[in-house]
């Protein structure tokens, strides 16, 4: 989204007379995509003075907020989880690299607005990202992978386990005016990346989960026509073909904070669930320095446990303390 179509977003709002706590169900075109939200803070709020105790600079803060996005600035600020639900997020103010959440778990549908202050408290820079990413940030043990899943039967073979999307997917994307021109249906999605199957990439090492689906990633996005994969942290992973990447060199599939079949709505695409979402899970063999692609299961989120068992991991609910990298705010 470019910084004009940002600045029509919060020309409209202004005018829409919505509050911050308004839905945005029906109002889509009204909805701020991360990356512009970010850049529009980013310029609304830097150098701010936000050295204040800590209830006022929570006003001062989040009226700053409501300025900067074109919203109405409310008498009083309701304790609703997140604190702006029309845009759907939450406001941290960093002063150390160490992001505290309190009694309540990481949501991967919302987004969350980090906000570096320096010692004397004005602000100097603003990140925006989604709960997958705070996920991911988390070395401590604090979080638990909430989801797992395996196949309920040995994969021997490749499959489509969805034979179409989900309808609100052919109504929003696959209609005589998509919203996203250039997005593929799922049997063309499978299509494409069966071709992958029996070919073999680089394995940097039996410790190196990352950059081996990194590799998975790229390959993909050239089959599907994208030039190349950037890792920026965000679900889906393939965000313009609503496509999730799993890479199994072992038979538990990791789901994070993500339940597949889930009515969540995607934290930057509002308009979607996380039952639209596809999923591409792709089996390998390790071989010497090599991976080598076996097989792919592609379905829907809407489908997914039909064909895999879920199981639970432990979910804690307190004070959560997560680690920032030393460059996250730069």
């Amino acid at each position: 989204m470019s910084a004009q179509m940002a600045t029509d977003i919060v020309r409209r709002i202004r005018r829409s007379g919505l509050s911050i706590y308004d839905s945005l169900e029906q109002r889509t075109d009204l909805f701020i995509g991360h990356e512009a939200l970010e850049r529009t803070l980013q310029r609304a709020l830097v150098g701010l003075n936000l050295d204040y105790p800590l209830r006022t600079r929570s006003k001062v803060l989040k009226s700053k907020v409501c300025e900067a996005l074109g919203y109405p600035i409310p008498s009083s600020f309701r304790k609703t989880q997140p604190r702006f639900p029309g845009q759907n997020f939450d406001t941290y103010v960093q002063k150390a690299d160490n992001l505290q959440i309190w009694n309540e778990e990481v949501s991967v549908s919302r987004r969350y607005v980090l906000i570096r202050v320096d010692e004397r408290g004005k602000v100097v820079r603003v990140r925006v990202v989604t709960g997958e990413v705070i996920a991911r940030l988390d070395t401590t043990g604090t979080l638990t992978h909430k989801f797992q899943a395996r196949a309920r039967a040995p994969i021997n073979q490749s499959v489509l386990l969805s034979a179409v999307d989900t309808p609100n997917v052919v109504s929003k994307l696959l209609s005589t005016m998509p919203v996203w021109p250039g997005f593929l249906p799922i049997q063309d999605v499978f299509d494409r990346l069966t071709g992958l199957i029996g070919s073999t990439l680089r394995d940097p090492g039996r410790d190196q989960e990352r950059n081996r689906g990194a590799a998975l990633h790229n390959a993909v996005c050239r089959k599907l026509g994208k030039p190349s994969w950037r890792d920026d942290g965000q679900f889906p992973d393939v965000t313009d073909q609503l496509l999730e990447i799993k890479l199994q060199t072992a038979p538990t599939i990791d789901l994070g904070l993500v339940c597949p079949d889930g009515n969540e709505a995607i934290a930057d695409y509002p308009e979607f669930h996380h039952r639209d979402v596809r999923y591409a899970v792709f089996y390998a063999t390790l071989r010497k320095s090599a991976v080598r692609l076996d097989h792919l299961i592609l379905t829907t989120g809407a489908d997914f446990f039909t064909f895999f068992r879920r199981f639970e991991g432990k979910v804690k609910n307190a004070k959560l303390q997560i680690p920032l990298p030393g460059d996250f705010f730069r």
